[in-house]
């Protein structure tokens, strides 16, 4: 493949009809666009999971019970839900590009207002986070399945390796960063808005294409709205997205805690989960280009499903030695779940808004899920006053997740479906 293939820039100019000099233009368009994307996506993951470390530092700060802290995990995901079907109806009338401008803004002022020294700013601020990253999360793939049409594998696994690698980064500083500044754990907090300010400077240069793209103009058959709500294929997708964000979220909320209890100090407790994002970033990357290439995606799936098993059971025998590898294995399948997740926004449509909008509907369904994770978990253990009855409900979920998405990975778009 030629190297201009790579970076193929749908928009109102037909570049067909350009003189060649425009060529050039075009490809350093494409780099920008990309180089946009892959800044944006650096900040979809880090801000949350900054948060998971330092949970036990903002609860003494503020003298708020356990219950009151756990809505800085839950409070983004209810927004994600709630948000993600705007999404797609925001780009229609104001284009993608400026959707994400405006989210990108509110998300660094989110970020700054979060970190103030006031239990009100650290909510709002968290409430807005999570709205400003929902729009994101939900318009970056059809993006990239409307913009980077012939190498969208290659694309998404550069995008998720990039917001993974935010993950990780954010996970394994935040408690250093906390030590070391005098802001304490409110400076680190802060320190996240600078990744998003120059994430919408970089932003910038797309608001001249604000036209609507050709692939945004009609519905076509079966994209009607209300039509991906009798897709059975959609609600597949809907749910492994859930299932899998369920699981992530359960991860960064309370895997610290568990470590913890088992013997490691918080540091590392902290550095165990920056592992388990460490080892995700590989599969974000590959699964997102085999995936691209095959027909069906559910061989992928069941390897995901083996390896996610594998991590629960690890964890659920108590053994401490085998909590490394166990990191690895939950990486593993954390990486090539989501990008499985990701690239079925793609792969299960046949357009560009249809696309978006079976996004919005997986993410809205997704986060739901996700936001009843961590607070599940949270209660059985309280319950139970060990973590057996919360791990044996994970090895529950893969379970159900592996099934989900063996239909989610037939050979299917939700236009050519034959939806039961």
């Amino acid at each position: 493949m030629r190297k201009k293939d790579y970076f193929v820039k749908i928009s109102n100019t037909n570049l067909s009809s350009a003189s060649t000099s425009s060529a050039p233009i075009a490809i350093t368009s494409s780099w920008l666009l990309l180089l946009g994307i892959l800044l944006i996506a650096a900040n979809l993951r880090a801000p949350l999971t900054a948060v998971g470390p330092i949970v036990s530092e903002i609860q003494r700060s503020f003298g708020i019970s356990s219950a009151l802290t756990g809505l800085l995990t839950t409070l983004p995901l209810l927004a994600f839900a709630l948000i993600s079907p705007l999404a797609p109806r925001i780009a229609q009338r104001i284009s993608m590009e400026n959707t994400l401008f405006i989210a990108m803004v509110v998300l660094t002022g989110a970020i700054v207002i979060r970190s103030l020294p006031a239990i009100a700013a650290l909510f709002v601020g968290t409430i807005l986070l999570g709205m400003a990253i929902a729009v994101a999360n939900v318009l970056l793939p059809s993006m990239i399945k409307r913009d980077f049409p012939a190498t969208v594998g290659l694309m998404t696994g550069l995008y998720s390796v990039v917001m993974n690698l935010g993950a990780a980064l954010a996970s394994g500083f935040s408690i250093p960063i906390t030590e070391k500044i005098s802001f304490g754990w409110q400076g680190m907090l802060a320190c996240w808005a600078l990744l998003a300010l120059i994430a919408t400077i970089a932003w910038v240069p797309q608001l001249r294409s604000f036209a609507k793209k050709d692939n945004n103009k009609a519905t076509t058959n079966g994209e009607k709205n209300g039509s991906l709500l009798r897709s059975g294929l959609a609600w597949k997708v809907a749910l492994f997205m859930g299932l899998q964000s369920f699981c992530f979220y359960v991860n960064i909320s309370w895997l610290p805690e568990i470590l913890s209890d088992r013997g490691m100090s918080h540091v590392d407790a902290g550095w165990m989960l920056s592992l388990l994002q460490f080892v995700s970033l590989p599969a974000t990357f590959i699964i997102p280009v085999i995936a691209g290439k095959q027909a069906s995606q559910r061989l992928l799936v069941i390897l995901t499903t083996i390896l996610l098993l594998l991590g629960y059971l690890g964890l659920l025998s108590g053994n401490v030695d085998l909590i490394p590898i166990c990191m690895i294995l939950l990486g593993i399948a954390g990486g090539s779940g989501f990008s499985l997740a990701v690239m079925f926004f793609v792969l299960r449509t046949s357009s560009t808004r249809q696309s978006a909008q079976l996004s919005g509907m997986a993410q809205s369904l997704g986060y739901l899920l996700a936001a009843a994770g961590p607070l599940l978990f949270g209660l059985i253990h309280d319950l139970t006053n060990n973590w057996t009855v919360s791990l044996v409900m994970l090895v529950a979920v893969a379970v159900i997740f592996g099934y989900i998405g063996f239909g989610a990975g037939a050979n299917k778009t939700i236009s050519g479906a034959q939806e039961q």
